[in-house]
């Protein structure tokens, strides 16, 4: 990984993310890119003839400003090479119009707008529409320890091997890789891979896993795999994300869903 995208937004996790970019941009001799979208154009209820936006303006453009100067001073006394890019729009646009072009993209696992027990729209969009993989960062992580356990969930699915492919440059630093499956209750028409077919490629590069299964529980699956991997102390998570379309995960709920929507521990997903 020698490019990596950072989103810029003040919010509570905003040092986090900074924090795990830092630690990944060093670890990989990477070029970190901060990318802050300021979107003005927000609308108010009741606001109809956008009085109330146009008095905003100024103060939005002012905080974005501090904001900006803030952080590139502080990047400035840091060890790794970076560039500051501030766009007008969307965030969700701005995010897959530069990821592109980058390995990594780093973002927070709240959003503007998001809903208590709901997972960032951001990270949806991200996933769905870009080819991008993500770091999801929870508001309190201050640091990403590549060196420690990663734990990878793993359900045979094409979303899952195209993580697990995407990460093969941080599971190769990590002490420990553990590949983990959930005993459903429930039948395969062979369309899935299983978990050693996962086991054989890590092998192709060099990488050692522990296979385990978890026992089916009552509660979610989301929350089985969360459950084994904090009390294994693992670094961070590998998730497929969005097996199912989006509609029916935000309807039926999903591991997806479960697991970006508290996330105890950064998580590396793709799609």
């Amino acid at each position: 990984m020698r490019s990596l995208l950072l989103h810029i937004y003040q919010d509570d996790g905003l040092e986090g993310r900074l924090q795990v970019a830092l630690d990944l941009a060093r670890r990989f001799d990477a070029h970190l890119t901060c990318l802050q979208a300021v979107n003005y154009e927000v609308a108010m209820p009741g606001d109809f003839y956008g009085s109330v936006v146009i008095e905003m303006l100024p103060h939005l453009r002012e905080q974005a400003a501090k904001l900006r100067e803030k952080l590139e001073q502080r990047l400035s006394h840091e060890d790794v090479r970076w560039d500051w890019i501030e766009e007008t729009g969307l965030m969700d646009t701005r995010l897959l119009a530069h990821a592109a072009l980058n390995d990594l993209v780093i973002l927070g696992a709240d959003a503007p707008g998001r809903r208590e027990g709901s997972p960032s729209y951001l990270v949806g969009a991200l996933s769905i529409h870009g080819r991008t993989p993500m770091m999801v960062v929870p508001d309190h992580i201050t640091n990403l320890d590549c060196d420690r356990e990663a734990f990878v969930c793993w359900d045979g699915s094409s979303e899952a091997s195209n993580t697990l492919r995407a990460a093969v440059p941080m599971l190769k630093l990590s002490r420990h890789v553990c590949l983990a499956t959930v005993a459903e209750r429930k039948s395969y028409d062979g369309a899935d891979l299983p978990a050693t077919q996962g086991a054989e490629y890590l092998s192709r590069h060099g990488i050692e896993c522990e296979m385990i299964e978890l026992p089916f529980e009552s509660r979610s699956i989301g929350e089985t795999l969360q459950s084994a991997a904090l009390a294994r102390k693992s670094g961070y998570i590998v998730l497929g994300a969005y097996g199912r379309p989006r509609m029916l995960e935000g309807v039926f709920g999903g591991v997806t869903r479960t697991m970006l929507s508290d996330p105890e521990l950064p998580l590396l997903v793709a799609h």
